[in-house]
C-alpha cells in the first residue's frame, strides 16, 4: 500500500474514569492546525467502556469525527487491550498522523502501538509542524514535502532535535502536556460518531487489576497556576526560596523553578519548568535568578506577561521578558513583596 493512501490526523483521546483528559483537547487544537495545512480532517479515537456519551465533547474541541471503541475490557487502562484497540483502528482507517499525549498512559501505549503498525514514534514532542524533509535540500537526495516535523529535547535537554518519518505511515508522536493549546469550545457541536470494535480475547498478556488505590496529594500542578514565581540557581540556596514563596503568597500564585534548582536538590521535579520539566502558560511569570537558557525559555515563553529579575544585565532571560529588573534579587523581591502587600491591603 502506498503512503498516499493514508489520510487524516488522528488523536488518541485519553479518558480516565469516563472523564476526558485535558491533553486530548490540547492535541485536538494542534491537530486542527496540522489538518488545515494538509487539507484533511481531524478524528478523535476514544477507547473505554460506556464512553460514547463523551463524543460530543470531543467535537466541541475540534474533532470532525470520533471513532469509539467501546468494550468492557477497556474499562480501566491496561496495556494489552488498549494497544490492540488503537493499533486495529490504525490498520483499518489508515491515518497519516497519530498524536498521543505524553502522559503515563501515552508513554506506555504509544511505542507499543507504533511497533504493531510498523512505524516510527517520536516521543515527548514540544513542537509539531508540516514542512519539508530534509529541512534543507541535500544534493542527490529527494526532499519530501508535507511531512510531520516533530521537535523534541534531546541529550538530556541540552539540544533540540527535529525528526521526521518520511518512509512509513502513520507518522506518530507523543506530545508533552501543556505545549499545545486547545481551541475555544464550539458550544453545541455534535460528533460524527463511528463505532468500531476489533474484538478482545483475553490471553496471558492481559494483566488482572486486583485493586485501584487513588492517592491524594497536596502538590499543586504548576501548569494550572495563573501566577508563577519561578526561581533559578541565582536564588542562591533552598532557604532563599522563602522570599519567592512570600511573593507568591501575596499574589495568590505558586512557586516553580528551573532545572538547575531541581538538579541541586532544592526543589522537587514536579515544580520544574522547561524542556525537561513542565510547559506553563500563566498570566504572569516571574523569572527570578534564572539566566534564560533556551531549554527553560521553551517551557514558559507563552506566558502572557514575563517579569525577569537578574543581577546580570546581559542574561538571555531579558530577551523574552516584558519587564526586566537588573539588581540583587535579595533586595528587590522583598521590596516588591512589601509594596504589593501595601497596595493589595494584605
Amino acid at each position: 500500500m502506498g503512503l498516499e493512501e493514508y489520510k487524516g490526523v488522528y488523536v488518541f483521546a485519553q479518558q480516565v474514569d469516563n472523564e476526558i483528559s485535558k491533553i486530548a483537547f490540547e492535541l485536538l487544537g494542534k491537530a486542527k492546525d496540522l489538518a488545515s495545512d494538509l487539507n484533511t480532517d481531524v478524528t478523535a479515537v476514544l477507547l473505554g467502556s460506556g464512553i460514547k456519551g463523551l463524543a460530543d465533547q470531543l467535537a466541541e474541541y475540534g474533532a470532525d469525527k470520533v471513532i469509539v471503541v467501546d468494550d468492557p475490557e477497556l474499562k480501566d487502562y491496561r496495556t494489552e487491550p488498549y494497544a490492540h484497540g488503537l493499533s486495529e483502528v490504525i490498520k483499518k482507517y489508515k491515518p497519516e498522523i497519530v498524536l498521543v499525549g505524553a502522559t503515563a498512559i501515552g508513554r506506555d501505549l504509544g511505542p507499543r502501538v507504533s511497533a504493531r503498525v510498523a512505524t516510527g514514534l517520536t516521543a515527548d514532542c514540544t513542537v509539531l509542524e508540516i514542512g519539508d524533509f530534509p529541512l534543507n535540500p541535500i544534493p542527490n537526495q529527494e526532499q519530501k514535502h508535507n511531512q510531520l516535523l516533530m521537535t523534541r529535547p534531546a541529550f538530556g535537554g541540552n539540544t533540540i532535535a527535529t525528526i521526521a518519518c518520511p518512509d512509513n505511515r502513520p507518522q506518530m508522536a507523543t506530545v508533552r502536556a501543556g505545549v499545545m493549546q486547545a481551541i475555544e469550545p464550539i458550544k453545541g457541536a455534535k460528533a460524527n460518531v463511528e463505532e468500531f470494535n476489533p474484538g478482545f480475547t483475553p490471553d496471558n498478556k492481559y494483566v488482572e487489576i486486583v485493586d485501584i488505590v487513588k492517592s491524594v496529594t497536596n502538590t499543586v500542578d504548576i501548569m494550572d497556576a495563573k501566577i508563577l514565581v519561578s526561581g533559578g540557581r541565582g536564588v542562591g540556596s533552598p532557604e532563599n526560596f522563602a522570599i519567592l514563596e512570600d511573593l507568591a503568597k501575596v499574589l495568590g500564585g505558586e512557586v516553580s523553578c528551573s532545572r538547575a534548582v531541581v538538579d541541586s536538590g532544592w526543589k522537587p521535579k514536579d515544580l520544574q519548568v522547561g524542556q525537561t520539566g513542565k510547559t506553563v502558560r500563566p498570566n504572569v511569570y516571574f523569572a527570578i535568578g534564572i539566566s534564560g537558557a533556551i531549554q527553560h525559555v521553551a517551557g514558559m515563553e507563552e506566558s502572557d506577561i514575563i517579569v525577569a529579575i537578574n543581577k546580570d544585565e546581559d542574561a538571555p532571560i531579558f530577551d523574552v521578558a516584558d519587564y526586566g529588573i537588573v539588581g540583587d534579587l535579595n533586595k528587590i523581591v522583598p521590596q516588591l513583596t512589601a509594596a504589593l502587600k501595601a497596595e493589595l491591603g494584605k
